[in-house]
């Protein structure tokens, strides 16, 4: 008992006593041709994982019902009075998947000074947890991975990864310029005109999948695990309207695209309620979109008595999102949480400019 003369049951934290190591199987096919100064590739790659950690919870959470928490002792009114509250362990019975199509081609030697790059990914990562701390991480409105919706099957998780990007194109460019190849700048010294090339990679990518909580216990289990609504209609998710932060579109009425089962027959709980319909990382946040571009100058200064210069003095003009694209983050996903669908933070910064000077010697 508390100093309070309440009732405080021991939580327990562990490791499964059949917890075993993971296996991972990876594969690959991969055809590769060049065509005349290109080289190309296209690869199938896979990986699967089982036995992988997660967490189980045979108590289920904190708060549970006499019908779901075996290891706690209750009274004749349904109040606790020994035995264990919540348990965690870890187990190895997670598992996951992952299934791409990944393609590049490239320059061999630079075209008039261009060496190029490009790269472009389409896959599909699956799993029933992403994190073995899953109820750890979160913003500010934004829960990123939670405890299985029902402790007694983690297997109705399987979804998405939090991480699960469908597409992702790269290109990377070097061009070296020949200025003092160019008449214009002829009149200039060498010195002045020679070093120079250009950097620039972009990046392009789908958005990562997010799953929408209720934001309260719908059922008997506990408050530990993150419960999920029923979806009754498909919402058209977009940053392109005149709100663009209102992902979902309707603004204090994106909780109308979802049902709450609470204060139903039948229902178990505080509220009467019980398990919501919607999957996990069901819907997609927005894209990502991303374009650096760097000038660098490079200048040899001396000669040594063996030949070969001395040392080379670097300047470097950095541009990072040169076009200060606001890319959008997640919005905000638990439904009776403040601002529920409205997106509040951004996805990478905005414009940065950085110059630099760095002596290699």
């Amino acid at each position: 008992m508390t100093p309070g003369h309440q009732i405080q049951l021991p939580n327990a934290v562990g490791i499964a006593a059949d917890f075993n190591n993971g296996s991972i199987g990876s594969y690959r096919l991969a055809i590769d041709h060049g065509f005349g100064n290109l080289s190309a590739s296209a690869s199938y790659v896979a990986t699967v994982g089982i036995h992988l950690p997660s967490v189980y919870s045979p108590n289920s959470y904190s708060g549970a019902d006499s019908a779901f928490a075996p290891f706690t002792t209750f009274d004749s009114t349904g109040h606790p009075i020994g035995g264990y509250g919540s348990e965690s362990l870890i187990s190895s019975e997670s598992h996951s998947s992952y299934h791409s199509l990944q393609t590049s081609i490239s320059n061999k030697s630079a075209w008039a000074g261009l060496q190029m790059q490009a790269s472009y990914t389409y896959s599909k990562s699956l799993d029933d947890t992403s994190s073995v701390l899953g109820g750890l991480f979160g913003t500010a409105g934004v829960i990123l991975q939670a405890l299985p919706q029902n402790p007694w099957d983690p297997g109705a998780e399987k979804g998405p990864s939090t991480f699960d990007s469908t597409h992702a194109f790269t290109l990377s460019l070097i061009e070296f310029l020949p200025l003092d190849r160019v008449s214009f700048f002829r009149p200039l010294v060498k010195i002045l005109t020679s070093g120079w090339q250009v950097l620039s990679i972009t990046t392009l990518t789908s958005g990562p999948p997010f799953t929408v909580f209720s934001g309260i216990q719908q059922t008997g289990v506990g408050a530990g695990g993150t419960d999920r609504p029923d979806l009754i209609e498909k919402p058209r998710l977009s940053t392109g309207r005149t709100n663009r932060a209102d992902y979902f579109g309707r603004a204090a009425n994106n909780t109308s695209f979802f049902n709450i089962p609470i204060n139903i027959p039948g229902g178990s709980g505080p509220n009467q309620g019980r398990f919501g319909t919607l999957g996990r990382d069901t819907f997609r946040g927005p894209g990502f979109h991303n374009f650096d571009i760097a000038l660098i100058k490079d200048t040899s200064i001396g000669h040594r008595k063996s030949g070969g210069e001395l040392a080379t003095i670097q300047f470097r003009a950095e541009f990072f999102n040169i076009f200060n694209i606001v890319n959008f983050g997640l919005p905000s996903n638990i439904v009776r949480g403040s601002g529920f669908g409205v997106i509040s933070k951004t996805a990478g910064s905005s414009r940065q400019i950085q110059f630099s000077l760095k002596l290699v010697y």
